[in-house]
C-alpha cells in the first residue's frame, strides 16, 4: 500500500485529493497550518490523520515528514497543494505579501520535495504532483505574487523531473482553472460573473475533478508521464 502526503489537505481541492487517494487504497496524511478545529473535524469524518506545520519553513517540513513517516511509513507520493493568496496590484503590494505567497506556494515545493525525494530514489519509486494554477500560465491582474509562484512551480516540475526520471520517480503539475473552493468564494460576485463568462464550459470546476487528475498522475500506470502540466480549466486556457 502506498503512502501519500497532501499539503494543505483538510479543505477544498486538498481535501478532495485526500479522498480520491484514500479511495484508491492508499494511506493518506494531510498537513494544515491553522484551524485546528477544522482539521479535527476532517480527521473525524475521513479517518485521515492531520499534521500541523508551516510548509514555508524548511526545518519544519523535515521534522513534519519524519513525524508522518513514523506514523504511516515512508512517503511514496507527495502532493504540493498548500497555497495562499495576498492579492493587490504591484504598486500597492507589501513586501510581506510578496514573500509570504512565494514562501507558502513555491518555497514549500522545494522544502517538501527535497525532504522526501531521496527516499523515493532509494526505493526506485515515487510520485510528486504540484498544484499550480491557470493564473501561473496566463497571469492575473493583482496577482503578481501568486502568478509568479504558480509559474515557478511549472519550471520546478520540469527541472526536478529531469533529475529523477531514471530513478522511477515522476514529477508533474496540475494547473486548475477556477474551482469551487473557499478561496474562490472570496472573489466579489461581480468579478466572479465575468470569470465564469470566460470559461467555455460555463461553470467552475468541482474539487473532485481536480482530484481525479492527481489520482491519475500518481497511479502506478502513469509511470511514463513526467515533467508535464495537466491543465484542468474548462477550456479557459488551451495551452
Amino acid at each position: 500500500m502506498r503512502t501519500a502526503l497532501v499539503t494543505g489537505g483538510t479543505t477544498g481541492i486538498g481535501a478532495a485529493i485526500c479522498a480520491a487517494l484514500q479511495a484508491a487504497d492508499m494511506r493518506v496524511a494531510a498537513t494544515y497550518s491553522g484551524h485546528e478545529t477544522r482539521a479535527a473535524s476532517f480527521t473525524e469524518a475521513t479517518g485521515i490523520p492531520t499534521f500541523r506545520w508551516d510548509v514555508s519553513d524548511h526545518a519544519a517540513c523535515a521534522a513534519g515528514v519524519a513525524q508522518v513517516e513514523t506514523a504511516l511509513g515512508p512517503i511514496d507520493i507527495l502532493v504540493n497543494n498548500a497555497g495562499i493568496t495576498r492579492d493587490s496590484s504591484l504598486l500597492k503590494m507589501s513586501e510581506e505579501a510578496w514573500k509570504r505567497v512565494l514562501g507558502v506556494d513555491l518555497d514549500s515545493c522545494f522544502n517538501m520535495a527535497q525532504t522526501v525525494v531521496g527516499g523515493m530514489k532509494a526505493r526506485r519509486w515515487g510520485r510528486i504532483v504540484s498544484i499550480a494554477s491557470i493564473n501561473g500560465q496566463i497571469g492575473q491582474f493583482g496577482q503578481t505574487n501568486y502568478a509568479a509562484a504558480k509559474a515557478g512551480m511549472l519550471g520546478f516540475t520540469k527541472a526536478l523531473a529531469l533529475e529523477v526520471a531514471r530513478d522511477g520517480v515522476t514529477v508533474n503539475a496540475v494547473a486548475p482553472g477556477y474551482t469551487d473552493t473557499d478561496m474562490v468564494a472570496a472573489v466579489a460576485p461581480e468579478i466572479m460573473k465575468t470569470i465564469v463568462a470566460r470559461i467555455p464550459v460555463g461553470r467552475l470546476a468541482r474539487p473532485e475533478e481536480i482530484a481525479r487528475s492527481v489520482a491519475f498522475l500518481v497511479a502506478d500506470e502513469a509511470g511514463f508521464i513526467t515533467g508535464s502540466t495537466l491543465s484542468v480549466n474548462g477550456g479557459q486556457a488551451m495551452i
